[in-house]
């Protein structure tokens, strides 16, 4: 079985400057995503599996190409602000298999912004993708802390409204919910090529659950702040084999 890993990742964002190579608890932020790929890589060796890094930034694929990675410069097209991501996995799809003259089967992107993952989550969306040939695409959640079964809306007259119009009373009440935490998407390459066009919600998903560790990704200053106190926590328990890959990585 072939399986492309895709981390991507822009040089200019709007929310924070240089994110994605910025030091975090004193290393770059994309190193944290590369040691994740690669310990899924040392602990699957029954796949074939190869890495790519996608940036419009040299200095981002300047540092990736220290490891056992491929460097994609990403079009200008595809560099833009308002740019989806699942264009910029595809042509590095397609980038990949024409390069390296082989056909996959799965993409497994990981975004740089969430930098708390195991390797069993991503060999969870692995084996959840491959069980259940009706979905196009798999991706992580965690439990949402707001639940929109009891948020509010202002309308247009300046009054206050629930979004949902229900009898539930009660949060245990309500069904279930989600939040995208955008750490993991595991796409089946036919669907990727001919039936997602812009957002993996284009298409038949699935989820399955992460650690709720409190900041979804990183967008803002406050974000990276409070991600790092967290990360140093998490990165001494259950998370601690990551980080001393990390180190490793130097």
């Amino acid at each position: 079985m072939n399986i492309l890993i895709t981390i991507c990742g822009r040089g200019g964002s709007k929310g924070l400057k240089n994110k994605n190579i910025r030091e975090f608890l004193g290393k770059s932020l994309i190193k944290y995503t590369l040691a994740a790929a690669f310990l899924f890589k040392e602990r699957n060796c029954s796949y074939n599996i190869d890495i790519c890094v996608n940036s419009d930034s040299c200095q981002i694929l300047e540092m990736a190409s220290q490891y056992d990675v491929t460097c994609i410069k990403r079009p200008e097209e595809l560099a833009q602000d308002t740019s989806p991501k699942v264009p910029v996995i595809r042509y590095s799809l397609i980038y990949m298999e024409k390069k390296l003259n082989k056909q996959y089967d799965y993409v497994i992107d990981l975004d740089i912004t969430a930098p708390l993952r195991k390797v069993t989550d991503i060999e969870t969306a692995l084996d959840k993708t491959i069980e259940n040939k009706n979905v196009d695409v798999v991706y992580s959640v965690v439990p949402a802390r707001r639940n929109p079964y009891f948020n509010m809306v202002e309308n247009r007259d300046g009054k206050m409204q629930k979004i949902i119009n229900t009898n539930f009373v009660a949060r245990q009440q309500a069904p279930k919910v989600y939040d995208e935490n955008a750490s993991i998407y595991c796409y089946r390459k036919n669907s990727l090529l001919n039936k997602l066009d812009q957002s993996p919600l284009d298409g038949s998903f699935d989820i399955f659950l992460m650690k709720d560790t409190a900041i979804l990704d990183i967008d803002s200053e406050e974000d990276f702040i409070l991600m790092e106190i967290l990360a140093d926590y998490f990165f001494k328990g259950e998370f601690k084999e990551l980080y001393d890959y990390v180190n490793k990585m130097d």
